[in-house]
């Protein structure tokens, strides 16, 4: 059908946006493109006695507590306080670190590491907001053999949402681990209070020191960087990534006088990330300069030119369109159990019913409705095993809080301007927008998750009533597949993403789980490693079976049983090229790693994961 939502759009014809930024230093003589950046807003803290780097002296007993650290005061919490339990709840948010899954048992590590942090805001060229960096510098950093791990935050997540991938795997190893939010994070800012978090997280006024201001508007509710900074964060999350080595160099100097300096030339640097943050250390790794040794991307939000590629905002529309009938055809049962099950049968089965309505499925039956939807997405590249494993994001309403935010930050749009009327506020119990408390905006630096709803913010769907069923949903898709200006807008935002080639002579190891269902391989990694080593550059890829986006959830009982966790294989990767770095061995090669799920009841094994040797 040649006006159907479903169909790709054809590419824009503007040229692929090239990052050029060079390091502070390289390896050998190399132009510098760009001065070394300025950072503003510095803080050096102290983290011992009870109080580590790695999990704030909570231990993997305190990670697992129900229950978040408390504040003493919910209205004024402490930086301290806000620290603590901004670890907690990204721990919580990455990994599974439930009784019976592996962590700290098989791989990974809550280890004691004291140490410092030093934190700042730093710009990159062109936007106007910043992105947080921060450096920790644990009391065992070796400077005879210099190591920096720098990460980007997963998802939208605050400064420490890669804490659970890069910190527990560096820190214990004597490294220092640097951070970015990417310029998204959990700065959210109070439009109707005009507050907003200041850089040790407490939160005040406008023009108290914050990390992000919105643009003074008459719209009401929250705003937060990734959606509202009308910088179009993604297009520069290589320059993030490398302004946080520089950061951390520039740190490892004032930790360590007596041996600076601490350049790309003498100090080795290993990038990581997993989901966006592994499609920003991709990104960096494209990036002018010999100032990066080594990459390991998990799970990566990547979009390259390329057969098979698509775009993260295509695909999301289209599943939150489709995905939540398409999961009531019997051809893909027996599902996981998604949160809030027993709703979800009635929820998808009144959707197929508004699709049918739309005319964007056909059949006089729901079962008839779900089969249509089901093979349109087949049709379009989607594995039966990325939409069972999908029902999470359908039970969360992830895909339209992630389309919803994803349009905003694409097409540049303030707070209060988004082309289809979606807004964030504090919400009553139906839904409705309302002012939020001094509470609620107290903890939202370190609760939140980037990307409302959480933390007290929901996102409400401003459409008049009696609108034609999905009128919000279909505004989101047509600003993929239509052809009005709002649309065009977005798409020149989206092709300012698409990543290149690593630079040459750049070990790369891409490692992706084969039942994702919120980054299928097959619309990311896949093409990306097809792309780069076509343009003969050295990209091993792992691709993992029975492992799907969520570690996290695997503290579900039915998605333990069926699914292992992405993270040792990450983690065994960063060991593969620090190994091949250090001369001891050679980069593992490209293979599909055979896993056994665990099943209903059992504790994760070694024979489980089935690890590359």
């Amino acid at each position: 059908m040649a006006n159907s939502p479903f169909r790709v759009a054809a590419a824009s014809a503007a040229p692929v946006l090239l990052l050029l930024l060079a390091a502070c230093s390289t390896r050998g003589p190399h132009p510098t493109r760009e001065t070394t950046p300025m950072f503003s807003a510095p803080r050096v803290t102290e983290h011992r006695n009870g109080d580590d780097l790695l999990t704030a002296g909570l231990g993997r007993d305190g990670l697992r507590a129900m229950l978040a650290p408390a504040f003493a005061d919910p209205e004024r919490p402490t930086s301290t306080e806000l620290r603590r339990r901004a670890l907690w709840q990204n721990w919580r948010g990455i990994a599974d670190l439930a009784p019976g899954g592996g962590y700290g048992d098989l791989y990974g590590s809550t280890a004691d590491v004291p140490g410092r942090e030093f934190s700042a805001l730093a710009t990159v060229p062109g936007a106007t907001h910043p992105h947080r960096v921060l450096a920790q510098v644990p009391d065992g950093f070796d400077v005879g053999k210099r190591c920096v791990v720098v990460t980007a935050s997963s998802g939208s997540r605050g400064i420490y949402g890669a804490i659970a991938v890069a910190g527990a795997w560096g820190l214990p190893k004597g490294c220092a681990v640097a951070y970015t939010d990417k310029g998204a994070g959990t700065d959210y800012f109070d439009l109707d209070a005009d507050q907003g978090a200041r850089a040790d997280g407490t939160t005040g006024p406008r023009g108290d020191g914050l990390a992000f201001a919105a643009q003074a508007t008459a719209a009401s509710g929250v705003a937060f960087k990734h959606a509202h900074s009308q910088d179009n964060p993604e297009a520069d999350w290589g320059r993030h990534v490398q302004q946080a080595a520089q950061f951390a160099l520039q740190s490892l100097g004032e930790a360590f006088p007596q041996a600076a300096p601490f350049t790309f030339d003498n100090t080795r640097v290993i990038a990581v990330g997993i989901s966006n943050g592994g499609g920003a250390v991709l990104r960096a790794a494209e990036l002018d300069g010999d100032w990066l040794d080594a990459v390991v991307a998990g799970e990566p939000n990547v979009y390259v030119v390329g057969e098979g590629s698509r775009a993260l905002y295509d695909y999301t529309t289209e599943a939150a369109l489709l995905m939540p009938c398409a999961l009531l055809d019997a051809a893909l049962a027996p599902l996981p159990q998604p949160p809030l099950a027993a709703q979800a049968t009635p929820a998808w089965t009144q959707h197929c019913a508004a699709l049918k309505a739309a005319g964007l499925v056909e059949g006089d039956s729901v079962a008839a409705q779900a089969s249509f939807a089901h093979a349109r997405l087949r049709s379009v590249g989607w594995t039966d095993a990325a939409l069972r494993s999908g029902a999470l994001s359908v039970g969360f309403d992830l895909w339209r809080a992630v389309a919803a935010t994803y349009a905003s930050a694409y097409g540049r749009y303030a707070a209060g301007a988004h082309p289809c009327g979606y807004v964030f506020s504090a919400t009553n119990p139906d839904g409705s927008a309302r002012v939020a408390s001094a509470a609620e905006r107290a903890a939202w630096w370190s609760d939140a998750s980037g990307i409302p709803p959480g933390a007290g913010v929901g996102l409400v769907d401003a459409t008049p009533a009696g609108s034609p069923p999905l009128t919000s949903l279909r505004c989101l898709r047509g600003l993929w597949s239509g052809s009005h200006a709002d649309a065009q807008r977005v798409r020149r935002g989206i092709d300012e993403t698409r990543a290149a080639s690593p630079r040459a002579g750049l070990p790369v190891i891409v490692v992706h789980g084969l039942d994702d269902g919120l980054i299928p391989a097959a619309f990311s990694s896949a093409p990306y490693v097809a792309m780069a080593q076509g343009a003969g550059r050295d990209v091993r890829y792992w691709q993992v079976r029975n492992a799907q986006h969520f570690d996290a959830f695997l503290g579900l009982p039915d998605y333990a049983a069926r699914y292992v966790p992405l993270l040792p294989y990450v983690y065994a990767a960063l060991d593969r090229v620090k190994a091949h770095l250090d001369g001891a061995a050679a980069l593992p090669a490209s293979t599909v790693v055979d896993t056994t799920p665990r099943g209903a009841g059992k504790a994760l094994d070694a024979t489980h994961l089935a690890l590359p040797r």
